[in-house]
């Protein structure tokens, strides 16, 4: 079962419900044979993607659809090897930069080597899609709009009633990011329905988790909150055996914060602590070795792989 965003994407370009005059002239590019490079660019949730894979699949048909997951590595400069992953098809790859930190360019340019056979991009042929105009409270006003439309057209596709002034709240909400307010619909859809015109719109959870965190930190600027509050989420992830430890761990470098200087180092400590007696008890963790690569670093005694956690000496 899919969400409402992926569901309801449309697949071709005459099937797109906002910005349809640059939709039409890129059907009329794709048409021409000759068809460009394209920057397309635009705040998230604009329908950039969306639209890359209408294009796609006016030029090269269903096939984009049967997508991959591949594996490539890249030796840059100083030897080193970086792995990526990519999403392809025949026809056409994706592939996120940023997941190669600062290797970035060489992995664009090694990929354009490899899979490129077009002509260099010249900026006579560019042409300019825009999104919508930002700060501008009319455009603002047409944004919403259109979105509203859209999350009326979705519901009433799932045989769903959407009261209008919900649907206008969710648009507010999203803040004019289409795939966050279908997203949104989805989820007030099964936090109630049927829907009310006073209907509370439920934040993600990350946003929930954000603003908890920025709670905390306004009403207390301390290292000892955070201990405090690493200590109780990781109390919750620990079964009965690790709690006890875990809690004579959290005492012990709360001490060392109270006598030292540079709290953040006793932080970083009691995390790799809690890192490698949890992975002396979960056998076949992937990362071990850097762990005990950061329990060395903070001078902690790390347990011999196969002893009993318990056994230890208490801190």
């Amino acid at each position: 079962m899919s969400f409402w965003v992926d569901k309801h994407r449309p697949k071709l370009l005459g099937k797109l419900d906002y910005h349809k005059e640059q939709a039409a002239k890129l059907k009329k590019l794709v048409s021409t044979g000759d068809f460009p490079h394209l920057l397309v660019y635009g705040p998230s949730g604009a329908g950039k993607k969306t639209r890359i894979m209408c294009i796609l699949k006016e030029l090269y048909g269903p096939g984009v659809e049967r997508l991959r997951i591949e594996h490539q590595t890249f030796t840059t400069p100083s030897k080193r090897k970086v792995e990526i992953s990519t999403v392809a098809s025949n026809f056409h790859i994706e592939v996120n930069p940023s997941d190669a930190g600062i290797y970035d360019r060489i992995v664009i340019q090694e990929l354009i080597k490899t899979t490129a056979s077009t002509q260099q991009l010249e900026t006579g042929s560019m042409k300019d899609f825009k999104g919508p105009p930002p700060f501008h409270r009319e455009a603002l006003n047409i944004v919403h709009k259109k979105i509203v439309q859209i999350l009326q057209s979705t519901c009433k596709k799932e045989n769903l009633t959407l009261p209008p002034e919900l649907a206008k709240n969710i648009a507010v909400k999203s803040n004019r990011n289409l795939r966050k307010a279908l997203l949104m619909c989805e989820a007030c859809k099964v936090q109630q329905y049927p829907f009310s015109h006073d209907q509370s719109v439920p934040d993600a959870d990350w946003e929930v988790f954000l603003r908890a965190t920025a709670n905390q930190i306004v009403q207390q600027q301390s290292p000892k909150q955070l201990l405090v509050g690493l200590l109780e989420e990781l109390l919750k992830s620990c079964d009965g055996a690790l709690k006890s430890e875990m809690s004579q761990i959290a005492a012990f470098y709360e001490h060392r914060m109270q006598q030292g200087n540079k709290a953040i180092y006793h932080l970083e400590a009691f995390v790799a602590k809690f890192m490698s007696i949890y992975n002396d008890t979960w056998e076949g963790f992937e990362d071990g070795s850097l762990i005990a690569t950061l329990a060395r670093g903070f001078s902690i005694d790390l347990p011999a792989k196969g002893t009993d956690t318990q056994q230890k000496k208490p801190l």
